[in-house]
């Protein structure tokens, strides 16, 4: 019994010495992703875009205070501009411009912070908003949620792709079509929108369907040609001719006028056309509401197609090309725009710069929500619940673990989670955990590092570049816990081959001494105690003997010497 207990004792102690440096990097990992998601400059909110800016900015200062000091009296006013302006367009100027920015993958934090800056935008009466886009796309609800933002703001909207080399890919195309105003920078790029779930063949571009089609054509001609050949040889070369001429014209199937979305191959499953005619009907809806090219949103759907930015101004997807933020707002200067069927005409002259930046909310949002620090917490989470389970009263790591868990929660709520990959993380973790308690010589640990791994991968449902789990992140964990399982395996081979230390097994092969002659029965002394023994061989006071043979509380003893 005593042995049995020592050997419990031993994997909780080890668990003790594992768990906090689990904390460590769980913790550690979080604030690493933390510093790297902070803006790169905190002074944006002060900084004139150019010098033209720059002068507007400071002769403006006065006017901003001035505004706040008197806005219950301008409110009379605006109510009779508003009833003057009823019959015919209006103009807007002298006022600010809203600067906002969407940097990277669009989720849940983003689309928040959009939401509410337009809201501020209405309440401080700016003129207009730009929004900064270099997007790779994002998920579906958070777009859904930015492009409803847009569509019911009473202050135009400018999406600007920028700086040179940014994209509006996927989610950003449709925000583009949303906004009141289209803008794109040189050297950028839209499209590739339609909606692709994990695990789904990239859709077949134009150019690879027409040379599959073509290849087609030209095995069935020169199958033609050969029967034609045996048949009869005076129609040979006749015959080689047309399949030459059709051959040529089919082998430019991307150059007879075919659009590409009659290229592109039906979706497989019920699912996929759903998610795709959806998709459709929504982005046509948007090109139809700003009056833009809905023939070419649908291509960008169904056939994944892109454009640069000279192309899309060219074929009627954006308004303009602006080579920064200066030359867009004096493009704008006397540009049109409706907002709830009244005509605005902007003013952009000697507009104050005014930029938005993510507030705390919005960045523990963003960081929270981000899969990689999602997955860091559950792990913190769990493993916390457990630490305090098997050491009750510690406190510190069960209200860690309940917090990190909640907090992990929250943020799978609003992402796309794989509830199987979920499964197989707990799986793993519990199969893992099990490893101390149960030895199993490494094959639980290993099956829960399988699992742990395996639900890893699939954990996040998205292909959207930023909405995954860092694969290093996952290889290092998985690593991580491996040594420590080979390490436990390690520890428990070699503790087999030591010597016992306690309990009746440690007693035989025991030292011991005669402390007076006897020929069968008598006292000794072994590790510090009285024994009674019993032998077969006749002793003397003071002779060495060895134990050989315990029964109950009676050592069996043989002299040292005797064979």
């Amino acid at each position: 019994m005593t042995r049995y207990g020592t050997h419990l004792a031993r994997p909780r102690s080890r668990l003790r010495r594992v768990l906090p440096v689990l904390f460590f990097l769980a913790g550690f990992g979080i604030w690493l992703h933390a510093q790297e998601s902070e803006p790169e400059s905190e002074a944006a909110e002060t900084q004139p875009v150019s010098a033209e800016d720059s002068v507007a900015a400071g002769a403006g200062d006065e006017g901003v205070s001035d505004v706040s000091g008197e806005e219950p009296e301008d409110g009379a006013e605006s109510d009779e501009d508003e009833d003057e302006s009823s019959d015919a367009g209006s103009s807007t100027g002298g006022g600010t411009v809203t600067l906002l920015q969407i940097q990277g993958a669009i989720g849940p934090a983003t689309a928040d912070f959009i939401t509410r800056s337009i809201e501020i935008a209405e309440e401080s009466n700016a003129t207009l908003i730009v929004l900064e886009m270099d997007t790779p796309g994002g998920l579906d609800t958070s777009m859904r949620e930015i492009i409803q933002g847009i569509l019911a703001s009473e202050v135009p909207v400018a999406t600007y792709v920028w700086p040179q080399g940014a994209r509006a890919a996927s989610a950003g195309t449709y925000i583009l079509y949303a906004s009141h105003i289209a803008a794109m920078a040189p050297a950028t790029n839209l499209g590739a929108a339609t909606p692709v779930a994990i695990g789904a063949p990239a859709p077949a571009s134009p150019t690879d369907t027409a040379d599959e089609e073509a290849d087609e054509d030209e095995a069935d001609s020169d199958e033609d040609a050969s029967d034609a050949d045996e048949n009869d040889g005076d129609l040979d070369d006749a015959d080689a001719d047309d399949s030459d001429a059709g051959d040529s014209g089919t082998g430019d199937g991307e150059d007879t006028g075919a659009e590409p979305s009659d290229l592109i191959p039906a979706p497989a499953t019920a699912t996929e056309r759903k998610a795709i005619n959806d998709a459709v009907a929504y982005i046509r809806s948007l090109a139809e509401l700003r009056g833009r090219n809905a023939d070419w949103a649908e291509d960008a759907v169904r056939a994944a197609e892109s454009l640069s930015s000279s192309d899309a101004l060219e074929m009627n997807v954006i308004d303009l090309i602006a080579d920064d933020l200066s030359d867009l707002l004096q493009q704008l200067d006397g540009w049109e725009v409706d907002i709830d069927g009244q005509t605005i005409e902007l003013d952009t002259t000697g507009l104050i710069y005014e930029r938005i930046e993510p507030d705390w909310r919005t960045r523990l949002l963003e960081v929270i929500s981000n899969p990689t620090v999602a997955y860091m917490l559950m792990l913190l989470g769990i493993y916390g619940l457990i630490f305090e389970g098997y050491n009750p009263g510690a406190i510190v790591p069960g209200v860690v673990g309940a917090i990190s868990l909640l907090l992990a929660l929250f943020a799978f709520q609003v992402l796309p989670i794989n509830y199987a990959g979920l499964a197989l993380i707990a799986l793993g973790v519990i199969l893992m955990v099990s490893e101390f308690l149960v030895p199993s010589f490494g094959a639980l640990g290993m099956g829960g590092i399988a699992a742990f791994i395996f639900g890893s991968v699939i954990l996040i449902d998205s292909d959207v570049p930023g909405l995954a789990v860092s694969l290093p992140l996952i290889i290092t964990i998985a690593a991580s816990g491996a040594l420590v399982l080979l390490g436990v395996v390690w520890f428990a081979v070699r503790s087999r081959d030591r010597p016992v230390v306690s309990g009746q097994e440690e007693m035989v092969g025991a030292h011991a001494e005669a402390l007076h002659d006897f020929d069968s029965r008598g006292q000794i002394w072994v590790h510090g105690e009285r024994w009674t023994a019993r032998t077969s061989t006749p002793v003397t006071a003071g002779q060495s003997l060895e134990v050989v043979r315990v029964d109950g509380l009676t050592l069996h003893v043989q002299p040292k010497d005797s064979t």
